[in-house]
């Protein structure tokens, strides 16, 4: 397994061009089963979450044409088999998008476990209570399995505003009799991507954006030709790597409209970048300083649904906030292990008080230290916090298990060597 050695305290300068949104390349994959004529994906990114995901689809029978690192041809013509490969899909959480379009397809999907970060329980009720709506029925023994060869529309009521959720409960929904609302509905930029490619492959979806979705099932889906967006949470990540290193970064197709909440929380803690049509520029001259709530009161940054705070921001900005002045708290609603990851802030010279598994008190700046003995990444979104720690540390850090790194972004010792970052790849 590699590891990542890092040289800290030196200013990002330069261009960066974010990867095509990871999160919107698991539906996306998973939409291309509906049909058997050619679904073309361009901008996916490379990274091992992805390239696992081919790996899954092509063993069930869909052909994959490579036509570079980011764009590829998916042709289900034929379905060989209803499970998944065990291994392959414990690794992903991302193959948990297969659900609602093997049912859509064969009438029948048997679920191994499914993997992904360990950032707490991770329940996919939400997915069933919507499928069994549908008329896809449960069984239950050693694996999960889900039937039906009727879907028919349903009014649907989330229990929880799921992403994942959201996006079966359409991939189901598109090939069922009749209409289908699906009401709490997710509304994520990459939600908004499966509904755009459904819709170019020949579905009827009202609502796209918004929290009520209205689907007017069809029976024959085309082929299609669709390109991802910007990674959001990518160009997050840099806006935080060029603050906490005090840089001087352009972030090129950043696709700002999916950024707003984000720059919204990031400005209270003292960061403004500057938005230059599709692109976005982080000068060197930040303020990093936290502004208080009315009456000089300590402010709090939470996730929430979209357009709330993203979940997956959380880790950055907890980091950016250690070095920024004064004191805010934190608060992450979603998963109940996430924050478990600021022991190792700590140590390198972070004050935070982590008052349980979902809150934590920052307060900045503090003067971080290198870790030379080095520290391993539980999950992608904190391996990426680790490293814009180190990055900003005085030292050389070591960073294990950068495997959960890769998971979540393509070629990122690259990406910050070209910034003049001093970081190296080593296999250990």
């Amino acid at each position: 397994m590699d590891k990542f050695v890092i040289e800290g305290s030196r200013p990002l300068v330069g261009t960066v061009t974010p990867s095509g949104n990871k999160n919107a390349a698991f539906p996306l994959i998973s939409a291309a089963l509906l049909t058997d004529e050619p679904v073309t994906l361009r901008n996916l990114p490379n990274i091992g979450d992805v390239r696992t995901m081919l790996t899954i689809i092509e063993d069930l029978g869909v052909e994959v044409t490579h036509h570079d690192n980011h764009s590829a041809t998916l042709r289900a013509g034929a379905i060989r088999k209803t499970i998944p490969d065990p291994p392959l899909f414990g690794s992903i959480r991302g193959a948990l998008l297969l659900m609602g379009s093997m049912l859509a397809r064969e009438g029948r999907i048997d679920l191994p476990r499914p993997g992904g970060d360990q950032i707490g329980r991770r329940r996919i009720d939400t997915h069933l209570l919507a499928l069994k709506q549908l008329g896809a029925e449960t069984a239950y023994d050693d694996h999960l399995v889900l039937t039906g060869k009727r879907l028919r529309g349903a009014d649907i009521l989330l229990d929880e505003a799921s992403v994942t959720g959201t996006e079966n409960a359409l991939l189901a929904a598109v090939t069922a009799d009749g209409t289908t609302i699906i009401r709490n509905a997710a509304s994520e930029p990459h939600v908004q991507d499966l509904c755009h490619l459904l819709v170019q492959m020949g579905a009827h979806i009202e609502g796209i954006g918004s929290n009520t979705l209205t689907i007017h099932g069809v029976e024959r889906f085309n082929g299609a030709d669709y390109t991802l967006g910007a990674d959001y949470l990518e160009v997050g990540s840099f806006i935080g790597l060029a603050a906490v290193t005090g840089g001087e970064v352009l972030i090129k197709n950043a696709s700002p409209e999916h950024l707003r909440m984000t720059l919204l929380v990031l400005e209270r803690l003292g960061v403004c970048p500057e938005v230059r049509g599709e692109d976005m520029f982080v000068s060197p001259d930040q303020p990093l300083t936290v502004v208080s709530d009315l009456g000089d009161a300590i402010p709090e940054v939470s996730d929430a649904p979209w357009p709330g705070y993203p979940a997956d921001m959380m880790s950055v900005s907890i980091v950016l906030a250690t070095q920024s002045s004064g004191t805010v708290l934190f608060h992450e609603k979603l998963f109940e292990s996430r924050l478990f990851f600021v022991d190792k802030l700590i140590g390198m010279g972070a004050r935070i008080v982590l008052c349980d598994p979902h809150r934590c008190i920052v307060q900045g700046p503090s003067l971080l230290h290198a870790e030379p003995q080095g520290i391993s990444s539980p999950d992608i979104r904190a391996g990426m916090a680790l490293l814009i720690a180190a990055l900003g540390a005085r030292g050389t850090s070591t960073i294990h298990n950068i495997r959960q790194i890769d998971r979540g972004y393509e070629r990122i010792e690259e990406k910050l060597q070209a910034l003049g970052a001093r970081i190296e790849r080593i296999e250990e």
